[in-house]
């Protein structure tokens, strides 16, 4: 009860959770004023890149769902979601569930909104954990007793990265933040990433969205271009068609396929260790 009511206390209504604009996107209902005021400035702003933001998050999540529905096919059966997001549709454990039964899964976020939706829709599930935890520090999560009493650290287990890490400005910080991830992972582990992507977008208009971004929970916003992004995947074996736009990624793509990396937008990938 005392964590609940500490968690309800740290809820802001009033500071645009990234959380929370994220499930204003996928046509969610969690989410308040402030966060659909700012969710639809970025969707203006998407509009001037000639890109249709909601449909690019439902693609991110169509995305999350057959990536971990590849990991689970390939054996995996321990998935941990760093910065999951408010629960929708199809979460991680429900996909990994539907094709490997008793896979266990842990969520991780530092938004108490998602923690207490998290847990309330959890608290019946053995196999499912939502814990608190920050991105810019992964062994702290990946040592926390929490997750290794329910993520067997020696076995194979996939870490996602799903349209969360571009909240790291600093592009040293989240290019460590991933070669850690990576270091962790074990052999057959899966790394599960996507990423706001620059494109080439105007100046003027990536500089709006961080502007947006800047007045939020997040605190910052920073699209990379493809050179880096691919770049988190070194060293692991990239499935199906490597790093794309999120909207073209499947495990049966050609890496040798045509892709439009001039839009910005998101671009996604699936490495295996």
């Amino acid at each position: 009860m005392a964590e609940v009511d500490r968690l309800s206390s740290e809820i802001n209504p009033h500071v645009p959770s990234v959380a929370r604009m994220y499930d204003y996107y996928l046509g969610g209902r969690g989410n308040f004023p402030a966060d659909r005021e700012a969710a639809e400035k970025m969707i203006e702003i998407g509009r001037r890149m000639g890109n249709d933001t909601r449909q690019i998050a439902l693609a991110n999540r169509a995305f999350l769902r057959q990536a971990v529905r590849v990991a689970a096919e390939a054996g995996v059966r321990q998935f941990v979601d760093i910065g999951a997001g408010l629960p929708t549709q199809d979460n991680v454990h429900q996909v990994a569930h539907r094709h490997a039964p008793g896979s266990r899964v842990v969520y991780v976020d530092n938004d108490p909104i998602v923690l207490s939706h998290a847990r309330a829709l959890l608290a019946r599930d053995p196999d499912v954990l939502a814990v608190e935890g920050d991105l810019r520090d992964p062994d702290a999560i990946l040592d926390d007793p929490r997750v290794t009493g329910r993520i067997d650290m020696s076995e194979p287990y996939a870490v996602l990265l799903v349209a969360v890490l571009h909240f790291v400005p600093d592009d040293d910080e989240a290019a460590g933040i991933v070669a850690r991830v990576r270091e962790r992972l074990r052999p057959g582990g899966h790394l599960v990433l996507s990423h706001l992507y620059a494109g080439n977008a105007a100046a003027d208009v990536t500089d709006a969205g961080r502007s947006v971004y800047r007045g939020t929970t997040s605190g910052g916003l920073a699209g990379r271009d493809r050179g880096q992004i691919a770049a988190y995947f070194d060293g692991l074996d990239l499935i199906g068609p490597g790093v794309v736009p999120v909207a073209d990624w499947t495990p049966d793509a050609s890496p040798g396929g045509t892709y439009d990396y001039v839009r910005p937008g998101i671009l996604a990938g699936v490495g295996r260790a």
